[in-house]
């Protein structure tokens, strides 16, 4: 089969590798009719998250049919059946998934032992993504085989598209977990750093959760175009002071709830702050640039809440430890945990409630894979999400 496949820094391919195979009583094979570059695939790209080996195939977000399944998966899943497979890989047995916390799995990550080491104890395994997460084949490819499948799946409507409901796999419950755990309330106002795909998500989902505005800070302007367009207020924190309009918006007081949907290759927009996170990670002092945490604990209302969807995957540097503990802030982060938000989702989906498919710009092959990864990382062409076709 085809798929798209990691052999480096800013190196993926599309590459003739063996097709999948039934490996234990739970997986399923499904065939993929559509998938996505996610930002998170990103941090693949520039390898800037360890545990990549050459020859991994890449991404994470997908759907497709069921073309065969193991025998354990007990009639769960059938052949034919259109399903979307959510990124994290979960057992639904354990003491985690039990209580709802799926992308911390207890018996996912067949590479525990290393995610121990890293993270003090394992998460849950992800498709298409390090080693410290499992290292499974992803869903940029004709076939992926789904672990523990009977669980690891969302079936979807048949009068909903591919379009409408492939971002259920990450992108959209991504944005509905970090508003959702933000605890919004009919009188805050949601600051999110990060117009990309899971910030739009977000300020859609904060204001469906009824917050009073959304303000999103970007400084590519067609994802500021598009979150106008979704019902936010905009900041070009390349033209204007981001500390200074919130203060604006908020009567000095400041946002009640502020949101990361950057993660670890954040851009400040101050260049001595830029300047001392790149040479950080240079040398190797740190993995992850940290401007838009330190910006958020600055400017947020004391006692507020701070989301993280962004992923963060090593170390950072010069947080303010002393700003963050004395106005009273709560952090709340963590991958998605997919499979507790997806019924509502669907359901708000088939409503008419909001449409997914909007935050799509780009379309295009599975072999033209390589080229939209540059496309995206660059922010070329106006390039807000791409959708692939195997």
């Amino acid at each position: 089969m085809r798929a798209l496949v990691w052999h480096g820094t800013e190196d993926i391919r599309c590459d003739t590798v063996p097709d999948p195979k039934i490996e234990d009583d739970r997986d399923a094979i499904i065939k993929v009719t559509a998938c996505a570059i996610c930002g998170s695939d990103l941090h693949l790209y520039d390898h800037f998250m360890p545990g990549m080996e050459k020859g991994d195939v890449m991404g994470h977000e997908f759907m497709g049919e069921v073309v065969e399944t193991g025998k354990g998966v007990n009639g769960a899943l059938k052949k034919g059946e259109r399903i979307v497979v959510p990124f994290t890989i979960i057992c639904g047995e354990c003491d985690q998934c039990k209580r709802g916390y799926f992308s911390v799995c207890e018996r996912s990550n067949r590479n525990k032992d290393i995610a121990d080491k890293a993270f003090g104890h394992t998460t849950a395994g992800l498709f298409g993504y390090t080693h410290l997460t499992g290292g499974y084949q992803g869903g940029q490819a004709e076939y992926v085989r789904v672990p523990f499948a009977d669980k690891t799946h969302i079936k979807v409507p048949e009068n909903l598209s591919d379009e409408q409901v492939l971002f259920l796999g990450d992108i959209f419950p991504t944005g509905w977990q970090a508003a959702v755990q933000a605890d919004i309330q009919p009188t805050d106002t949601v600051a999110i750093w990060g117009a990309g795909p899971v910030g739009q998500m977000t300020l859609r989902s904060a204001l469906l959760l009824g917050a009073k505005q959304v303000v999103c800070i970007d400084s590519v302007p067609e994802r500021l175009e598009m979150a106008r367009a979704g019902g936010a207020i905009t900041i070009d924190n390349s033209q204007d002071s981001t500390v200074e309009r919130l203060n604006e918006l908020t009567g000095g007081k400041g946002p009640e709830k502020c949101i990361d949907a950057v993660g670890m290759e954040a851009h400040s927009p101050r260049a001595l702050e830029h300047a001392y996170d790149r040479v950080k990670q240079a040398v190797m002092l740190e993995s992850d640039r940290a401007s838009v945490l330190r910006e958020m604990i600055y400017v947020c209302r004391p006692a507020g809440i701070l989301s993280i969807p962004g992923v963060y995957g090593g170390l950072i540097d010069k947080v303010p430890m002393g700003a963050l503990m004395n106005k009273g802030l709560t952090i709340r982060t963590g991958q998605t945990h997919v499979n507790r938000w997806t019924d509502d989702l669907v359901k708000r989906i088939d409503d008419g409630q909001i449409d997914p498919s909007f935050v799509i710009t780009h379309r295009a092959k599975l072999e033209q894979g390589p080229e939209m990864y540059k496309t995206f990382r660059d922010k070329k062409d106006n390039c807000i999400k791409v959708v692939l076709r195997p």
